[in-house]
C-alpha cells in the first residue's frame, strides 16, 4: 500500500517553501525519486523539480528570492538551486529531438506530460503539486508501485535504443523495487545487451556499483549473466564468482558488516591481481577503489591464521575485505585500532649499532616478532631488542 506524500517529511522542507514561492506554484512539479521513495515511505535525500521556465527565468527569480543558483547542466536545462536544507536540481520540461543511446539533443516543452514520456520507468514519472502533493501520473507509475513491477514508458526497445545505460538503470531499479519481472524489459534488455559496448566506462562503473551497493543483488546478476548482460560489461563474473557473491552478501548479513560494492565486484572477480587491475582500468576506478580491488584478490587462506597482523599490514577495512571474501570472521578487526611499533632507529643506534642497514634490520626483526606475539607492551618490546642484539654476529 502506498502512503499519503502528505505523510512525507521531506515537502515540509522551509527550503522548498522559498523555493515554490520564489519560482510559483503553477510552473513547477516534484519529481522523480523524491516523489516515488515518499509514496513508499522510504527516506529521501535528494529532490528534484520540473518546471516551465526557461533557465534563465529561475535564475532571475531565484536571485530576487536570495536563493543562490549553480548552472550544473545548464545545456540540458538544469539549474542547481542552493537551499538550507539541501540543494535542488531544476530542470525545464523537455522533449527530444535526436538521440543515438549515448546522448541526447533535447529541446525546451512546456507540457508535464511531455515531459514524462521521455524518462525512463513509470515508477520515475511521477509528478507532484508542491503546494497540494497531488500526483500527476500519466504512464501507470503508481500501478506499478503497488505492483512492485519497474516498467519502461512505452516500448522498451525504443526507450533503450535513446540511452543504452538504460539497461543496467532497469537491472539496478528492478533490484530495489521489483517483484515482478516485466517480460518485455527482460526480453529488451537481453536483445539489446550488445549496445552496451558503447558506453563510456564511467557510467558503466556507475552504474554496476550502486547495484553491488544494494542489499542482496545476487539474483539480479544472475538474471544478468543468463540474459548475456553481465558478460557485455563483467565477462569474469563466471558461475563461480557468483556463487562467491552470494557467500559474501550472507557472510555481511551474518557478521553485521554493511553492503559494500566495492569489495562485492572483488567477488565477482577470480582472485589474480593481474585480472583485478585489467578490470580496475578498464571501468576507469579511483586509484583507491583499484588498490582495494587488487589487495582484495592477493587474498588467501593464510589471511585467518592472523587477522590482526593483515590489518597491520594492509590496514583493518583492506583486511576485512579479505576476510570476508575467504569466508572468515572479520568482527574480530571492528573497533580495532592498529598501533604504532614504538620502537625507533635512534634506540638501536644509542645501545652501540652503526646507523646503517643494521638499524633498519633489526628494527625489521623486532617489529616482525612484535607483531607475531599480538603488539605486546613497551618491555617485552625492550627484550625482544635485547635478543636481537644477543643474536647479532660477533666481529672482530
Amino acid at each position: 500500500m502506498l502512503r499519503d506524500l502528505a505523510e512525507a517529511q521531506w515537502p515540509a522542507r522551509a527550503g522548498l517553501a522559498a523555493l515554490t514561492a520564489a519560482l510559483g506554484a503553477a510552473n513547477i512539479r516534484w519529481v522523480g525519486g523524491a516523489v516515488r521513495d515518499g509514496l513508499l515511505g522510504a527516506e529521501v535525500h535528494d529532490v528534484d523539480c520540473a518546471t516551465r521556465l526557461l533557465p534563465a527565468e529561475v535564475i532571475d527569480r531565484c536571485r530576487a528570492a536570495g536563493i543562490r543558483t549553480v548552472p550544473t547542466g545548464i545545456a540540458h536545462g538544469t539549474v542547481t538551486a542552493i537551499l538550507t536544507d539541501g540543494p535542488v536540481e531544476i530542470t525545464t520540461l523537455r522533449r527530444d529531438v535526436e538521440t543515438d543511446g549515448r546522448r541526447a539533443t533535447i529541446a525546451f516543452a512546456s507540457d508535464w506530460r511531455e515531459d514524462a514520456a521521455r524518462r525512463d520507468f513509470t515508477i520515475n514519472a511521477l509528478y507532484a503539486h508542491p503546494v497540494t502533493l497531488e500526483i500527476s501520473d500519466y504512464f501507470g507509475g503508481l500501478d506499478d508501485l503497488r505492483a512492485q513491477r519497474v516498467r519502461f514508458i512505452g516500448s522498451a526497445r525504443q526507450r533503450i535504443a535513446e540511452d543504452h545505460l538504460r539497461i543496467l538503470r532497469y537491472y539496478r531499479f528492478q533490484a530495489r523495487f521489483g517483484a515482478a519481472l516485466d517480460d518485455e524489459a527482460e526480453s529488451a534488455c537481453a536483445a539489446l545487451a550488445h549496445t552496451l559496448k558503447g558506453l563510456s566506462r564511467e557510467r558503466i562503473a556507475a552504474e554496476l556499483l550502486a547495484l553491488l551497493a544494494l542489499p542482496d543483488p545476487h539474483a539480479t546478476l544472475a538474471r544478468m549473466r543468463k540474459n548475456g548482460v553481465l558478460g557485455v560489461i563483467l565477462p569474469e563474473a563466471c558461475a563461480a564468482q557468483l556463487a562467491a557473491l552470494a557467500r559474501l552478501i550472507a557472510a555481511e548479513r551474518e557478521q553485521g558488516f554493511a553492503p559494500d560494492p566495492v569489495r562485492r565486484l572483488a567477488a565477482l572477480l577470480p582472485p589474480s591481481p593481474e585480472v583485478a587491475e585489467t578490470v580496475a582500468a578498464r571501468l576507469r576506478l579511483s586509484k583507491a577503489q583499484r588498490i582495494r580491488l587488487v589487495t582484495a584478490a592477493e587474498r588467501g587462506p593464510s589471511d585467518a591464521e592472523n587477522p590482526r597482523m593483515l590489518a597491520y599490514r594492509l590496514t583493518p577495512p583492506l583486511a576485512i575485505d579479505r576476510l570476508l571474501l575467504g569466508g572468515s570472521d572479520a568482527r574480530v578487526l571492528e573497533g580495532w585500532s592498529v598501533p604504532s611499533f614504538p620502537l625507533k632507529g635512534g634506540t638501536i643506534v644509542a645501545r652501540g649499532v652503526s646507523a646503517g642497514p643494521e638499524v633498519a634490520r633489526i628494527l625489521h626483526e623486532v617489529e616482525a616478532r612484535w607483531v607475531a606475539e599480538g603488539f605486546p607492551d613497551s618491555a617485552r618490546i625492550g627484550q625482544l631488542l635485547d635478543e636481537a642484539l644477543a643474536s647479532r654476529p660477533r666481529t672482530g
